[in-house]
């Protein structure tokens, strides 16, 4: 199956709400219960954002949010692939576009923070390099 992406692509917040529920659970600190009004979100505070659909059409198969500081800075944020097309480098592709879309906008550096079961796919797959930082739970 061939996939396209789309930098600034279109999507509902329902179908949206459906791939972060899959990728991320339910019970995600980051959901909330109701649904929430993605595109209103990702309009107001991202530089842009990638959608992985069937070249075809059909349903949403992976996402990423590109946050920024309006500067030089960008960020990537909750990447998601569907199931049923994981392992098929959509993830990959999905971080080269995002990368491509920053890089085009003037930004000159892409961050990413991740869990430690995904550095081998940020650092190795996607060519991002390790770096110290810091973070604060609030």
């Amino acid at each position: 199956m061939t996939t396209r992406y789309t930098w600034r692509g279109p999507f509902t917040d329902d179908e949206l709400d459906a791939l972060h529920a899959e990728g991320f659970g339910a019970a995600s600190r980051d959901r909330p219960v109701r649904p929430v009004a993605w595109r209103a979100r990702l309009e107001r505070h991202s530089l842009g954002w990638v959608c992985a659909r069937p070249a075809a059409g059909g349903p949403l198969t992976g996402f990423v949010n590109v946050a920024w500081d309006g500067g030089g800075h960008a960020f990537l944020l909750d990447t998601v692939v569907a199931t049923a097309a994981r392992r098929a480098g959509v993830g990959t592709r999905l971080v080269a576009a995002a990368v491509d879309g920053a890089r085009a906008a003037g930004c000159e550096w892409l961050h990413v923070d991740f869990e430690p079961h995904l550095r081998a796919y940020y650092l190795d797959a996607c060519g991002f390099r390790s770096t110290d930082a810091g973070l604060h739970r609030l």
